[in-house]
């Protein structure tokens, strides 16, 4: 569910290299979870923004400029409740006039209109309750495209499979509320570990969410040295894992240079083409992955 950078002219950009060293062992695959295994809930965005006619991006780039203590981050961090103030205060950060100015004349800008031909309308009426729960019900159906190959992944059972995702908590009582947030989904039942944002008070690109994960699938591996798990590992379990022996796979390029940076391979899912991901996932396991959705991008809903 992360938005922190997601340009509009970058969505369908092609998948970040791996260039995995001949002789570099690949121990852990870590999946984000939104616009990775299950639908991108960017995809919401994008749509309300073109049905209101605002310039793509003023979400994203709303959510961006509060960073890191805007009133989703906080939430996403488990900071903050799920309530009335929170859809309260994510109204006001969407709604800043300041803010609308600045990304409306950038956006002119870009399009090449001259400084003193734009004339900046009036900051959009952005319902951010509303956005949020249709972006949250999009993100609730799996990916017809990196799902199939997670469960491939997994059932081949050669890899540690983890995710790393920015999460939110549904309070008791709402529709979407889990009494087991891990086990109560069946995409989050097939990983071996999860680290969800709003559990643990971190939240990408923070790099220490990221050294987080590498201990988590470190201790899980080590854990699991005797066990029939560990055992069916495609490496000695007891061995560990270090950075440099986990590719994660993120549709934000914040979130992946945060993950090079941690010594960790990456690739990138664009917006709509999980299948370009799964293919480089293919590549890199030499395993047959992909499922029998046909490959057509995922187009904006006008």
């Amino acid at each position: 569910m992360e938005v922190d950078e997601y340009p509009v002219e970058t969505i369908l950009e092609a998948i970040d290299d791996l260039g995995v060293p001949s002789k570099q062992r690949l121990k852990v695959f870590l999946f984000d979870i939104g616009g990775v295994c299950v639908v991108s809930p960017f995809q919401s965005i994008l749509d309300y923004e073109l049905s209101l006619g605002i310039p793509p991006g003023w979400v994203n780039y709303c959510i961006s400029k509060t960073a890191p203590d805007g009133f989703w981050h906080r939430l996403e961090k488990g900071t903050i409740p799920m309530d009335a103030a929170f859809f309260a205060g994510f109204n006001r950060d969407l709604r800043d006039p300041n803010r609308w100015e600045t990304f409306y004349r950038q956006a002119q800008q870009a399009r090449d209109v001259p400084a003193n031909q734009v004339v900046v309308p009036p900051v959009p009426n952005v319902d951010g309750k509303w956005l949020f729960l249709n972006m949250m019900a999009a993100a609730r159906s799996p990916d017809p495209f990196m799902f199939p190959a997670l469960r491939k992944l997994r059932e081949n059972g050669k890899y540690v499979v983890a995710a790393l995702s920015n999460t939110v908590i549904f309070p008791p009582g709402h529709e979407y509320a889990q009494t087991d947030f891990f086990l109560d989904d069946p995409v989050r039942r097939l990983f071996d570990v999860f680290i969800s944002s709003a559990h643990v008070g971190l939240r990408k690109p923070d790099p220490e969410i990221y050294q987080l994960a590498l201990n988590k699938v470190d201790e899980f591996a080590r854990s699991n040295a005797t066990t029939d798990r560990g055992k069916a590992l495609g490496f000695p379990a007891a061995e560990g894992v270090s950075a440099g022996e986990i590719v994660f796979l993120d549709d934000i390029g914040q979130n992946l240079k945060a993950a090079r940076h941690a010594g960790f391979r990456t690739i990138k899912v664009p917006l709509g083409k999980a299948y370009e991901a799964v293919a480089e996932l293919e590549r890199v396991t030499g395993l047959s992955l992909a499922g029998d959705h046909p490959k057509t991008p995922i187009k904006p809903k006008l």
